[in-house]
């Protein structure tokens, strides 16, 4: 969970849909939504790290395959 607090600004110029869509990407590469789930719902340790420990093997395994690709 990040410390720190999103600082999330989009501007919106002639369409909202556009501007509403870039706002989406935003919240989601910074994590909000995740973080708010987080706080919300109550999970056991046990929980936390079985699931930091398969996203550490998933992230190796598509680390490995980007380095054979080269």
């Amino acid at each position: 969970m990040s410390k720190k607090k999103p600082n999330i600004e989009v501007q919106v110029t002639t369409h909202v849909d556009k501007a509403l869509r870039k706002l989406k990407k935003m919240i989601e590469r910074e994590g909000v939504v995740r973080d708010m789930k987080r706080l919300v719902y109550f999970e056991p340790k046990t929980q936390k790290r079985r699931k930091r420990l398969v996203r550490a093997i998933k992230q190796n395994l598509m680390r490995r395959a980007s380095q054979k690709l080269l």
